[in-house]
């Protein structure tokens, strides 16, 4: 069996890859290995499951908490609530563990299966791996401690949390929205409520699309990963800026009052200058991934801030910046963190923190984030490779030599096979976006003859 878990927890095919049978023997031996490594400290477990509104979301759901329940863990159900939600609320109730049913931004018919520890802080390696080898030990018919009677796990529902959340999300916000209209786009995923309803208590004049989750449309043509709704809403309103979720809005892309994207390393620029400014950006440092555009590594030097690059996976920024006690971190692709306010990416909070320094200064988005200029960069993803032999491929190996002498200092390559889809990502950045595009399109091209499957 190959390793289930990838760079954000499990996922696949709902039904498929990812079945209810799968699913209540990963939450049994969840609940088994955090009562090993102490999480439980002798007392009754208690776990918060929530998930975004996918229909697949329902019967998985189901599976989990029948899991835990037949562990001996008492489940808080909250029902559709984004990632940062559930992390958020398994830190504040004091729950032992947390599972968020999601698979982000991918489509509908996929689905995935995330944990949180205590305090709501995405597991290390070493529990996921401990994980899955007891649910192949229980699979293959190994014995465990089934509890009966009073010692079973209850179940209720959970109606607070949507309030709490929001209330926490509100006291995160530096000042008012007041004077601002905002289009959110929320990827008919699982801050379909929550999101708007936290920019409207801000202050702001707020505008919806893709607000109306039915279990079927999920990132379908809208959200993070189709910007084009929201840029067009944004010109036809007259907005100051625009916000997409994905899924489970644990991101957050945005559009300037023109309809340009603005990503998140530009983003995190924004933040990280307003967050100095205010004597929040602990070693005036922030934590990226080795995705981030080589604009933003010169912006952050110009303005005398320090930039720490980890490998691609909100997990690995969140484990240097705990590390270290940094309190910015995030990625190219929106996922940010501010670690005084939450333990994962959260595309509320990042949004209603970056409408704040709007607010706050007077000046437009666009201007905020002109204190970054992007180098074009390429990214173009292979599909139906055999992403296991990127690092080992003499034939790739050569191919990656070459582009790297023909880009000289100014630009620069990474490939990287997808942590949660079967395919290699080719990324290329250049000072000239036509040299980015030959460059990424060659190696493309060899990526798909040498990694053939």
């Amino acid at each position: 069996m190959g390793r289930l878990f990838g760079t954000d927890g499990v996922r696949g095919v709902a039904n498929a890859d990812l079945t209810a049978e799968l699913a209540l023997g990963l939450s049994v031996a969840a609940a088994h290995v955090l009562a090993e490594a102490g999480t439980f400290e002798g007392h009754r477990p208690t776990a918060v499951v929530g998930r975004d509104p996918r229909a697949s979301g329902e019967f998985l759901e189901a599976a989990v908490v029948a899991g835990l329940a037949s562990a001996g863990v008492d489940v808080l159900r909250v029902g559709v609530l984004p990632t940062p939600a559930v992390a958020y609320l398994t830190g504040a109730l004091g729950a032992d563990l947390g599972v968020m049913l999601s698979a982000s931004h991918n489509a509908m018919p996929d689905n995935g299966i995330k944990f949180f520890e205590r305090g709501g802080h995405k597991l290390a390696d070493q529990l996921e791996d401990r994980i899955e080898a007891v649910y192949e030990e229980h699979r293959t018919g190994a014995p465990w401690d089934r509890p009966t009677g009073a010692g079973v796990g209850r179940v209720r529902t959970y109606e607070e949390g949507f309030e709490r959340y929001v209330a926490h999300l509100i006291t995160a916000v530096p000042n008012r929205l007041d004077g601002l209209k905002v289009v959110l786009d929320e990827a008919h995923g699982a801050a379909a409520r929550v999101s708007p309803e936290a920019f409207i208590r801000a202050g702001a004049e707020v505008v919806t699309i893709g607000a109306e989750p039915d279990g079927l449309n999920i990132n379908a043509g809208c959200g993070s990963t189709h910007l084009g709704l929201l840029q067009a809403a944004v010109v036809e309103h007259g907005a100051d800026l625009g916000i997409a979720h994905d899924g489970d809005a644990d991101r957050c892309l945005a559009v300037d009052h023109t309809g340009a994207e603005i990503d998140g390393d530009q983003i995190l620029a924004v933040l990280a200058l307003a967050m100095r400014e205010r004597s929040a950006l602990r070693s005036d440092t922030v934590v990226a991934t080795v995705m981030s555009n080589l604009g933003f590594k010169l912006a952050m030097e110009r303005e005398g801030l320090s930039l720490v690059q980890t490998a691609v996976g909100d997990r690995y920024v969140l484990e240097e910046m705990k590390k270290h006690d940094y309190a910015l971190g995030g990625e190219q692709s929106g996922h940010v963190i501010i670690t005084d306010h939450a333990t994962t990416g959260d595309g509320t909070l990042t949004g209603l923190l970056l409408a704040a320094r709007i607010a706050q200064t007077g000046r437009t988005l666009q201007d905020l984030a002109s204190v970054m200029d992007r180098l074009p960069q390429v990214l173009i993803n292979v599909p139906d490779v055999d992403r296991s032999r990127v690092k080992t491929s003499e034939e790739l190996a050569a191919a990656v030599a070459d582009a790297e002498r023909e880009l000289g200092s100014t630009g620069r390559v990474l490939l990287r096979p997808s942590g949660t889809e079967p395919l290699v990502r080719v990324m290329v950045e250049a000072a000239d976006l036509d040299q980015a595009r030959s460059v990424a399109g060659r190696l493309a091209d060899v990526v798909k003859s040498a990694l053939a499957c």
